[in-house]
C-alpha cells in the first residue's frame, strides 16, 4: 500500500501557527527570522566592532533554536515527508512562464533558468546580489521581515507591521506584474 504524502491543509496548519503564536505572546516573546542575524553576529563578537550589535544575544537564545527547527523541520518534510519536487501551479501560470523563457515550470521549487549556477551569468548574478542586498536592506529598515510582521506583529495588532505587510503585497505585485517581465 503506497503512503500519498500531501502538505497540511490550511485548517490544520493555520491553528497550529496560531497556537505558536498564541504561547510566544503568553511568554513575552517576539518571533521573527531576520533577527537571528544580528543575534549571530552579537555572539560571535560583532558587538566589539559595531554599536548595533552590542547587546545581550543570550536573551535572544531562544530564536536561534527556532531557526534550528525550521532547518531541521524543512529538511525532514523536503526529504521524507515529500514525493516529489513538483509544484502544482495553474495551467495559466505554467503558459505565462513557458512564454517567459521557463521550460519546465512546476517542475521543482528552484527555476534551474533562475538558480542553476552552470547558467549563472552576470546579469543573473547582479540581479540576485541586488536582490538580496534589498531585502536585507529592506528587512531592517522595516524592522523586522516578512515573516516577523506578518505573522507575529500582525498577531500583536501592531500598526507598523500591517503598514509594513501592506507595504511587502504591494512590492510583490509591482515586482511580478511589471518589473519581472521587463527582465525576462
Amino acid at each position: 500500500m503506497e503512503i500519498i504524502l500531501q502538505p497540511w491543509p490550511w485548517y490544520v496548519s493555520g491553528p497550529l501557527i496560531a497556537l505558536v503564536m498564541f504561547l510566544l505572546i503568553f511568554v513575552d516573546k517576539r518571533f521573527g527570522m531576520s533577527s537571528n542575524l544580528r543575534t549571530m553576529c552579537s555572539a560571535l563578537g560583532a558587538g566589539k566592532k559595531v554599536s548595533f550589535f552590542n547587546y545581550d544575544w543570550k536573551a535572544q537564545k531562544w530564536n536561534l533554536v527556532v531557526v534550528l527547527g525550521a532547518i531541521i523541520g524543512g529538511f525532514i518534510a523536503a526529504n521524507f515527508l515529500s514525493t516529489s519536487n513538483a509544484v502544482d501551479i495553474s495551467e495559466s501560470t505554467v503558459n505565462a512562464l513557458q512564454n517567459l523563457g521557463f521550460t519546465n515550470p512546476g517542475s521543482s521549487y528552484l527555476p534551474a533558468e533562475l538558480f542553476d549556477l552552470a547558467n549563472l551569468d552576470i546579469k543573473q548574478f547582479s540581479l540576485l546580489a541586488l536582490g538580496g542586498l534589498l531585502i536585507g536592506f529592506g528587512a531592517r529598515y522595516a524592522g523586522g521581515c516578512t515573516s516577523g510582521h506578518a505573522i507575529s506583529g500582525l498577531s500583536n495588532l501592531q500598526l507598523p507591521s500591517l503598514i509594513a505587510v501592506i507595504g511587502f503585497f504591494a512590492g510583490g505585485l509591482l515586482m511580478v506584474h511589471f518589473i519581472f517581465p521587463l527582465i525576462f
